[in-house]
């Protein structure tokens, strides 16, 4: 088994100094967590991987291709590989797990 505590994840990766940590990488699948504070840019480029985002805390805007959501805690989003997306108008500090399948290269 392999358990996970969400602040002692913030902590490592603040001290990486990094939006993103993955924490996990197996054969299917990888698992991160990616932080960006409120006002700042989201500088992500499209994966060539899908990706889920689960939304553990903040408020932001998530453009997925042409179409834009509200996101805060608890908003589950789908991002197919290949596609332009981008979280803007962060108005709390946004904290998000995200799974990437196949893993992250």
């Amino acid at each position: 088994m392999k358990a996970f505590r969400l602040d002692e994840l913030e902590a490592e990766r603040t001290a990486n100094e990094g939006a993103y940590l993955q924490f996990l990488r197996e054969r299917n699948m990888s698992v991160g967590l990616y932080a960006l504070n409120a006002g700042e840019h989201d500088p992500q480029k499209p994966h060539n991987q899908d990706e889920m985002y689960f939304v553990v805390s903040g408020r932001a805007s998530l453009t997925v291709g042409l179409e834009t959501t509200q996101v805060a805690r608890g908003s589950i989003v789908y991002v197919p590989a290949g596609v332009a997306h981008k979280f803007h108008h962060i108005s709390e500090d946004l904290r998000v797990l995200v799974v990437f399948s196949p893993p992250e290269a």
